[in-house]
């Protein structure tokens, strides 16, 4: 466990070699999940990937509400990497599964090289590879290939060249951090501005060299020239949501679709949208002995490995301060800055692996320095192959799903068929669970869908919610002359409705429209024995149907009025 200078050759590419062999087989454990059907697809995909079909073909989701606003939120070189992967024969769908483990790989090159960086022996560097990518694979960032999967391997690399002090390289990423996540670019900023000052016993200074000026200089007008377009873009279906509006959505409440204000305060500062998410900083549970870092510092003569330490590990203080400035910028802000949780998360997880892997490192040091007779070798060799054991298979001893990739599975192939054979500008209406995949599998709009129930700007959400609050009322009103009004009012082809919707626990226990007075209206009239119009024409107009489930059609209901 020597320092790197002391270190053969041979270990560091023996180190290094096993952390990318690590994240190719949980990388490898994701394409299998990702390929083992024929209809697959990540769950935040749905809403991030799903509009990408018009790369392929421009007539698909025309005039889409849902459509049209995912495509004003995804960041500019997110969705122009897509365009051109399209452009080369790539579709969207297909990049989604192939993206994660490559992304993987770039995470582990950069993370074990700030690993040498910050502490320059490479069994530290492989830990830190592992705890991160454990922690990865884990949960559902990485594998969704969303703007968020990007943060890893773009940040890192930035950290990786900013340590290195290459002014061309680290302004590169920030411009490509900025393009695919652009609210991260301002952890950059707090990142560089307190690089830029000197703490030592009370004193406070500013690095004012001419090469400083230089690189600090260059990279925060890179990084201010990215926030300034992104607060001068105007989103056509703003505004952002005010804190005040959303204490009055039910949608924001505890059991929301959007959960966010709770009344439990560990839970609403430590977990969740509204936390710094503690539970996915601390996966695995390793990333706790990150803690122990600054206690073995401060004891170099016990632990003879702290005098590897980089002065530059400052930085796993500096991007910490940065981001919980960020935190609570967010909360007061609250939600112009989008989710606070979201500039914990990312980087408090790569700080306490780092933070772990160097710890952990220095005690292992330790062990092998007191097991120096060769009964305590032994005791100190056991030790270390047992931990090294629970170290590499606790994720597959922690969940029996490893790796976590939060797939969904299609499984009504023949209405994806039966809609696909409709005409592309169709409109499908629908309150069951299954509209969720329509646009991902049938490649047809819905009206709305739990999964695009996304209400952070009110000039969306407020008309998605109009929407799905009409079609609550259409569906189970006794009078067929409101379904015939919602159906013209919207230019509804299809409606698909599941056959047990017409029961009182239909909608008693689906926590997504259960708030809804129209709701509670349709529930009263189904305890009561008043049969909804629609119910009567579940034979007569159904156009595809299974034992689940009636496709009917918009224009027999019409004629059936007529």
């Amino acid at each position: 466990m020597a320092p790197a200078p002391h270190t053969p050759k041979s270990a560091l590419i023996f180190w290094f070699s096993l952390s990318l062999t690590v994240a190719a087989v949980y990388g490898i454990g994701g394409l299998q999940q990702a390929f083992s059907g024929n209809w697959v697809v990540q769950d935040d995909a749905r809403q991030h990937v799903f509009w990408m079909q018009r790369f392929l073909d421009p007539g698909l989701f025309p005039n889409d509400l849902i459509a049209d606003y995912f495509q004003s939120v995804a960041p500019a070189g997110y969705a122009l990497f897509y365009r051109f992967m399209a452009a080369v024969g790539i579709a969207p769908l297909l990049l989604s599964k192939l993206l994660p483990p490559l992304l993987g790989l770039i995470t582990t090159i950069f993370c074990f090289g700030v690993t040498m960086e910050l502490f320059p022996v490479p069994f530290a560097g492989f830990i830190a590879s592992l705890l991160l990518n454990q922690s990865l694979w884990m949960q559902d960032g990485l594998i969704s290939a969303t703007p968020k999967a990007f943060v890893y391997p773009l940040f890192l690399p930035l950290l990786y060249y900013f340590l290195r002090e290459n002014v061309l390289l680290t302004g590169i990423f920030i411009a490509l951090l900025g393009l695919f996540y652009p609210q991260y670019v301002l952890i950059v900023v707090g990142v560089l501005l307190l690089q830029g000052i000197n703490w030592k016993q009370g004193n406070i200074s500013i690095k004012l060299t001419r090469q400083n000026i230089k690189f600090w200089g260059i990279n925060l007008a890179i990084a201010w020239l990215i926030l300034l377009i992104y607060a001068l873009k105007s989103s056509e279906f703003g505004p952002t949501i005010s804190a005040s509006e959303a204490r009055q959505l039910p949608e924001f409440l505890t059991g929301g679709r959007s959960q966010f204000f709770i009344d439990d305060a560990w839970a609403f500062w430590f977990h969740g949208r509204s936390g710094i998410a503690l539970s996915a900083i601390l996966t695995p549970v390793f990333m706790a002995l990150g803690f122990l870092l600054p206690m073995l510092l401060k004891f170099p003569k016990v632990f003879t490995l702290v005098s590897s330490v980089s002065s530059r590990i400052r930085i796993l203080l500096d991007v910490p301060i940065a981001a919980f400035v960020m935190f609570f910028a967010a909360h007061i802000l609250l939600f112009k800055l989008h989710l606070p949780s979201r500039y914990t998360q990312h980087s408090l997880r790569m700080v306490m692996a780092w933070s772990a892997a160097i710890a952990i490192t220095i005690l292992l040091d330790a062990l092998w320095r007191w097991g120096q007779s060769v009964p305590k070798k032994m005791t100190a060799g056991i030790i270390s192959v047992v931990l090294a054991i629970v170290f590499l298979f606790y994720p597959q001893l922690a969940m029996n799903n490893f790796p976590w990739t939060s797939y969904e599975r299609g499984e009504q192939p023949e209405l994806y068929a039966f809609l696909q054979q409709q005409p592309s500008d169709i409109l499908i209406a629908s309150l069951s669970e299954k509209a969720n995949n329509l646009p991902t599998f049938a490649h047809r709009s819905v009206l709305a869908a739990r999964e695009y129930a996304i209400p952070y700007h009110w000039g969306y959400y407020q008309v998605f919610r109009t929407r799905l609050q009409r079609m609550i009322q259409a569906q189970y009103s006794p009078n067929l002359p409101d379904v015939v009004a919602f159906l013209q009012e919207y230019e509804v082809d299809w409606w698909l409705i599941e056959k047990g919707a017409f029961t009182p626990g239909y909608l008693s226990y689906n926590r997504w429209l259960n708030p809804y007075s129209v709701t509670q209206e349709a529930i009263a009239n189904l305890e009561a024995g008043i049969q909804p119009a629609i119910a009567t024409l579940m034979i007569q107009c159904s156009g595809f149907e299974t034992a689940e489930f009636a496709v009917l059609s918009a224009d027999c209901i019409l004629n059936v009025q007529d």
